[in-house]
């Protein structure tokens, strides 16, 4: 898994690269909870090229979400979500929770 930070005006963009699962949502959580801890609550996740994401990366970005609508500090938002990625959250009931946007020039200017 490669994880990559771009630090914009109002949002920081993170890519994931590659497969979030049980070995790899810790070090993914930490880089969403990197930007929290820099006072950045507008997230946006682009996972154009994960492969796989587990139930643990899941509650990464639960978690991450809920700590950004803190307070009404921000939010977090899902690009270029991969189908069989979007069909698990669908699954699992996250589709409500989260904005997905098809491209990262809108998911960017949505803050």
């Amino acid at each position: 898994m490669e994880i990559t930070t771009q630090e914009f005006k109002h949002c920081d963009l993170i890519k994931v690269k590659g497969r979030v699962d049980s070995a790899t949502a810790p070090e993914f959580s930490k880089a969403l909870e990197k930007s929290n801890d820099n006072s950045h609550f507008n997230i946006a996740v682009d996972m154009v090229e994960l492969e796989y994401m587990s139930s643990a990366g899941f509650r990464a970005l639960l978690a991450t979400q809920r700590n950004c609508k803190r307070y009404n500090r921000g939010e977090l938002v899902l690009v270029n979500v991969p189908v069989r990625i979007k069909e698990a959250l669908e699954l699992a009931g996250f589709t409500e929770l989260f904005k997905t946007f098809d491209d990262t020039i809108t998911a960017v200017g949505s803050f």
